[in-house]
């Protein structure tokens, strides 16, 4: 009877950042596709803290902030893998030195066009201090945003208005490699993080098409640039952005003028999320962790590793809450969907069988990545591994994406 290899990978953002083990057949070539900063080292304290003393572009916050009477703090959401709570003591640190009251403070998550937070959620993100201390608002893209005018591409800008009603804005998130924007981190807080759905809709629709955009693509992407605008044009003063390894932990911070603490932080991001392509590969596992409730991220990311023949892909995804509540691109419906919904009619690229291993079943969530009934759903992992085996024998090439969420192939990477 032969042995097998285990592959060991990080599950339920959000709900404890617990591991899952797979196993494969020994005989069975077996490559795990890290991203170059999987186990890059946590920054800790000293390190977070010079990055507040020594910001990008600007002044420290707490001498941005003299003088000034409300401030709004903005945060990214359950989609993001952002530890925010690890980064806001230090930023009420500055606030408090500048003499601002707590009453003057308020939080509001920027949410952009997904479903809106509750207290569990803000109490993850936040830490249990916040709730009882601070106000903290959910974004609502449908009503209460200011408009502000056209941007130079020609998008309507409106942006909520508490936060408009504040003079001085801080934003809190992490560079992640994104497929429309390039990256994220920067002006995206802004936009879509609190734009009106008619801005988040005239940017993505209208820029989303053009070939400048795409995951890791940043010199020259309109609709980056757009966010870039938005977020000047909202006055937004400071954002912090982490780069996370794979435990989630904050290993470097950048501080500072949006777009040019954004600038300085995808150098490093590039190198940090970048792994390494196996081609031609039977098998592709796609594991979902930082951002499991968007797993539509995923396929994108899978699809080029399998045989042009076709493969099977499989996508782990485990979270309880299920996949994002997304106004603009999720359906509503057998036949209806958000501004931005097209209805799937086939499996990804190069892929003859999908599986979605998800013991929190969450049917509709589906539909994102490909037609219901051509999903074959599966509740662990020692019934697909059964399945494979069954139409692999004793000889398979795979690739394991740890996180397909937030990694990406950057040409000529190729092993």
């Amino acid at each position: 009877m032969g042995g097998s290899k285990t592959v060991r990978l990080p599950q339920m953002v959000w709900y404890g950042d617990t591991e899952l083990d797979i196993d494969f057949p020994d005989s069975w070539n077996v490559t795990v596709c890290h991203m170059h900063g999987h186990e890059a080292c946590a920054l800790g304290q000293d390190g977070i803290k010079k990055s507040f003393s020594n910001p990008i572009g600007t002044k420290t916050i707490k001498e941005m902030a003299k003088g000034k009477k409300e401030v709004a703090i903005l945060f990214d959401d359950m989609s993001r893998p952002t530890p925010t709570a690890v980064i806001i003591p230090y930023v009420l640190e500055e606030l408090a030195c500048a003499g601002i009251p707590d009453d003057n403070i308020r939080f509001i998550g920027a949410i952009g066009a997904h479903g809106s937070m509750n207290g569990i959620d803000f109490r993850k993100k936040l830490g249990d201090e916040v709730m009882g201390r601070f106000l903290v608002y959910n974004h609502n893209p449908y009503e209460n945003c200011t408009p502000l005018g056209m941007s130079s591409r020609g998008t309507p800008i409106s942006i909520n208005s508490e936060v408009m009603s504040c003079d001085l804005k801080i934003g809190i998130g992490s560079i992640v490699p994104h497929p429309f924007s390039g990256f994220g981190g920067g002006g995206k807080i802004i936009l879509p993080g609190v734009a009106s759905m008619e801005t988040i809709d005239a940017n993505h629709a209208r820029l989303g098409l053009s070939r400048t955009i795409g995951i890791g693509k940043w010199e020259g992407n309109v609709l980056k640039g757009d966010m870039d605008e938005a977020a000047r044009m909202a006055g937004l003063d400071v954002k912090v952005d982490a780069i996370l390894n794979l435990r989630r932990e904050v290993t470097a911070l950048f501080v500072g003028d949006p777009m040019a603490e954004q600038e300085e932080g995808v150098k490093l991001a590039r190198q940090h999320y970048a792994t390494d392509m196996v081609s031609d590969a039977d098998i592709v596992v796609a594991n979902c962790y930082s951002k499991a409730n968007e797993m539509v991220l995923a396929p994108g990311i899978a699809s080029p590793l399998l045989s042009k023949k076709g493969g099977d892909m499989v996508l782990i995804v485990v979270t309880p809450e299920g996949q994002i509540n997304h106004y603009w691109t999720r359906s509503f419906g057998k036949v209806f969907g958000g501004r931005g919904w097209a209805r799937k009619t086939g499996l990804p690229p190069n892929t003859k069988r999908l599986t979605v291993v998800a013991p929190y079943s969450d049917r509709v969530g589906g539909d994102w990545i490909a037609p219901y009934n051509l999903i074959n759903w599966a509740k662990a992992w020692p019934e697909v591994i059964e399945q494979l085996k069954s139409r692999y024998g004793d000889k398979a090439k795979v690739a394991v994406i740890p996180d397909a969420t937030i990694q990406y192939f950057p040409e000529g990477l190729v092993s």
